[in-house]
């Protein structure tokens, strides 16, 4: 039977999901508010993921999207060692026009309701600015921008693909070097945006897009790129392709098109299906897995909870060591057969089913609030 809590107008009911902790369906009329909070596992610790404000469909769509979402947490977090669950929470609207202080502040009374098994931070559509808003009225939150927070998360999940994809030309070619290399980025917001600088600056040659594409063509001039549009970046001649937008773009009709010898990026889910890690091993392109790749941003928050206190050197040296991670998972999947993504979720389900890295200390949050 579902669960309800309610207060005023501020409504969550716990669904059935199968395989999943707990997911909770909350809506507040008053404000327009309807979102999904949803844990998919919580054997490491309690759950960390962001929130995404996304114009969904419909509740099946957003529903879908807050699954692959918690699950991807959760092994990232296995695999890169944060000490906590997976979770993902999703608000149903357009952060355009449709977010408001009332609809967020809502929002997290809803996490706060959870007593700490879900911590939120940003994720896209929801800024550090909108998360210092939940803040007022939930400790439940980490990302946020004052000295005992470890702020925007962007620039250490940027720094982590970076160093992924110097894995993979290291890989494919011996030579770590991006310099003179072809890479195209498909998504230029808060980490596609970093990334294309950090390239620029280290002598790539970049290909980019973006839907919004007066932001992509800027860009573009900024870093002597070339724009494409965003239907021609996946097909484009490049050394890597880096997606950093929504997931889903590498899938069966996809992969045929592709012309890079290696995928490496910042999206959640860029997989369609776990199928495709194999579809890309018989195309010969080498594919860093998403969950690995793209965990320095959760590595950075997560380490605000830590009992002494937040270090920004410490996460720089965590999101660093993706680099030697990512050759050990190349290296073991050439050795196996296996693909890249099979064996990185080999190495998670490992470290759930022998609890390796579960959290022993207790959570500390200094949020001003």
């Amino acid at each position: 039977m579902p669960t309800f809590i309610q207060e005023e107008c501020l409504v969550m009911e716990e669904i059935s999901v199968e395989g999943y902790e707990k997911v909770y369906k909350v809506e507040d009329s008053s404000v327009g508010l309807k979102a999904i909070i949803c844990l998919h596992d919580l054997t490491l610790g309690p759950s960390l993921g962001g929130t995404r404000i996304y114009p969904y469909q419909d509740f099946e769509a957003a529903l879908t999207d807050a699954k692959r979402l918690a699950k991807g947490m959760t092994y990232k977090s296995a695999v890169a060692g944060c000490s906590t669950g997976g979770a993902k929470a999703v608000i149903i609207a357009d952060p355009a026009t449709d977010k408001t202080p009332e609809l967020l502040r809502s929002y997290g009374r809803a996490i706060d309701r959870l007593s700490g098994t879900y911590i939120t931070a940003e994720d896209s559509g929801c800024g550090t600015s909108d998360v210092a808003v939940i803040a007022e009225v939930t400790k439940y939150v980490v990302g946020l921008e004052h000295d005992n927070s470890s702020g925007n998360p962007s620039y250490y999940t940027a720094w982590g693909v970076y160093r992924g994809i110097q894995a993979a030309l290291q890989k494919i070619y011996g030579s770590s070097s991006v310099k003179g290399r072809t890479i195209a980025i498909q998504g230029l917001g808060s980490v596609g945006s970093i990334l294309a600088a950090t390239l620029f600056w280290h002598g790539a040659n970049l290909i980019v897009t973006d839907v919004n594409e007066a932001r992509a063509r800027k860009i573009a001039k900024q870093y002597f790129a070339t724009y494409v549009s965003p239907e021609e970046i996946v097909s484009v001649s490049c050394d890597v392709l880096s997606p950093c937008a929504l997931g889903g773009i590498i899938n069966s009709k996809t992969i045929p098109t592709l012309r890079c010898k290696a995928i490496a990026g910042a999206a959640n889910n860029q997989l369609w299906q776990d199928v495709d890690g194999d579809l890309l091993v018989e195309k010969g392109i080498l594919y860093a897995p998403d969950f690995v790749i793209n965990a320095g941003g959760l590595i950075n928050v997560a380490a605000e909870l830590c009992p002494q206190g937040y270090n920004p050197i410490v996460s720089r040296d965590r999101v660093d060591a993706l680099y030697d991670q990512l050759i050990l998972i190349f290296d073991s999947a050439e050795k196996t057969g296996l693909s890249t993504h099979q064996t990185a979720v080999n190495i998670g389900d490992e470290r759930l089913q022998k609890k390796i890295g579960m959290r022993t200390e207790a959570l500390c949050f200094r949020n001003l609030s």
